[in-house]
This record gives structure tokens, C-alpha cells and sequence, in this order.
């Protein structure tokens, strides 16, 4: 891995009263070339339109699809992400989401933080995540 992951760990032992499993880390030590994302929504990248899904497992599918695509897209992989700030507006939609999003960081260790919001830009949208990547020199 090309970044410094400091203070890996993995949910499962901090919040061991959910089911989750992801591989995050307390910070990240980068250099490169950097890629902002901004916030990815349950829609289709090249027609702006919405999955037709309301299921959160299936909306954080598409929005991490969409981020893999993007940073592949700009040169890098999975590996390079190095932060993820998720936004949620229903906090019994967390579990699923941060599982389905651990299926696409495993091994990663990324920071991570997650938001409960009122709401998103559109009202059918249960999930937003934004990504910051780092392609090292």
C-alpha cells in the first residue's frame, strides 16, 4: 500500500453491537496526486438519473460503484482512496450502508466520517458519500 495508514482498525471491535465490518483507519499520510470527488448520489454517472431503488444496500452499491469508477477514471484504484465522509438521513440505514461501503474498502483503511443529515438534494436519496483519493508519486 502506497500510503501510510495510521492507527488502522476495523469496526467490528469499536462498534461491536452492529454488524460491521469495515477497515478504517484514525489517519492517512499521503503524497501524490490528489483526487476530489464530490458527493456521489444513487444515479446513473453519464445520464444523471436515479436507480430506480429505494433500498439503501442497493443505493450504496451504485454510489460506491460510481466512486470506483471515478477514481479509476482518474488514473488511480480503490487502494488510493484516503477519506470518505458519508451522509445518511436515516440513522437505522447505517448498518447496511457502512456494510455494503465496507465491501468496496476492504483492506483499504480510509478515514472515515459519517453524518446523519435532514435530508439530501433530492428526497428519494438515502445515501451520499464524497471521496478524497491520492495517487502517490
Amino acid at each position: 500500500m502506497a500510503h501510510i495508514r495510521h492507527r488502522k482498525f476495523n469496526t467490528r471491535e469499536t462498534y461491536p453491537e452492529q454488524k460491521l465490518d469495515n477497515d478504517l483507519a484514525q489517519a492517512v499520510v499521503a503524497r501524490g496526486t490528489t483526487i476530489f470527488l464530490r458527493g456521489q448520489c444513487p444515479q446513473d454517472l453519464d445520464t444523471a438519473k436515479n436507480i430506480e431503488s429505494h433500498d439503501p444496500v442497493e443505493q450504496t452499491h451504485k454510489v460506491m460503484q460510481n466512486i470506483r469508477q471515478l477514481v479509476e477514471e482518474c488514473g488511480g484504484k480503490m487502494d488510493h482512496v484516503t477519506k470518505l465522509v458519508i451522509y445518511i438521513t436515516d440513522v437505522r440505514h447505517r448498518e447496511a450502508i457502512y456494510r455494503t461501503m465496507g465491501e468496496y474498502i476492504r483492506g483499504v483503511h480510509p478515514v472515515c466520517t459519517g453524518l446523519v443529515v435532514v435530508a439530501l438534494a433530492r428526497p428519494e436519496w438515502l445515501v451520499e458519500i464524497d471521496a478524497t483519493a491520492v495517487i502517490p508519486d
